[in-house]
Formats: structure tokens, sequence, C-alpha cells
């Protein structure tokens, strides 16, 4: 299925392509740092750290897919459904919905 007509069609795909213990836990280590980098973005008034915001987010998550999933990230098949999958996923972790 290459396309989805919403994004309760395409979570499901999303964490198929989580499946790995390893790249889900990388995500969300790269989650817990981008809301580090953000608030030091806002706390110091340094607005560089958005960009090590993106850097930590997509690094921690590249490297699950690349190295663990070996898979392509569907951020470039699906870079809005794919960035919400990401703090979903996150929330769904925090909420024991999704193994760690």
């Amino acid at each position: 299925m290459s396309q989805f007509s919403s994004f309760r069609q395409f979570y499901p795909f999303y964490l198929q392509e989580h499946s790995n213990r390893i790249s889900r836990r990388l995500h969300f280590i790269g989650s817990w740092g981008v809301l580090a980098c953000l608030l030091a973005a806002i706390w110091r008034g340094q607005w560089g750290w958005l960009l090590v915001a993106l850097l930590c987010g997509y690094g921690f998550a590249w490297v699950g897919h690349f190295f663990f999933e070996k898979n392509r990230p569907a951020t470039f098949r699906h870079p809005f459904y794919s960035f919400a999958g990401d703090w979903v996923m996150f929330v769904d972790i925090l909420r024991g919905r999704v193994r760690l």
C-alpha cells in the first residue's frame, strides 16, 4: 500500500516499519532529545538549538532504520504522516501501548 487516505490508515504501517526494538528505542531517545533541544532554544533564546533538534530527531531515527530495521524511513515517502507517527508512537510508548 503506497498511498494512505488517513493517518489512521497509515499508523499500523508505521508501527510495522518500527518492529525492531532497538530502532523504537532510538526513535524514543531521539524524540526526548528533540524536546530537550526545543526547551534549550526557548530557555536560552538561541534558535540554533532548533537545527540541533532536527539533527537529533532524524539522526537517531535514521540510524534505527538503516542499521537495525534495514528499511527506508517513511519520512521519504510520507513526510507529514511520518512526523505525526513519530510523536504518536512516542506517546504510545509513554502510555505503555507500544513496547519499548
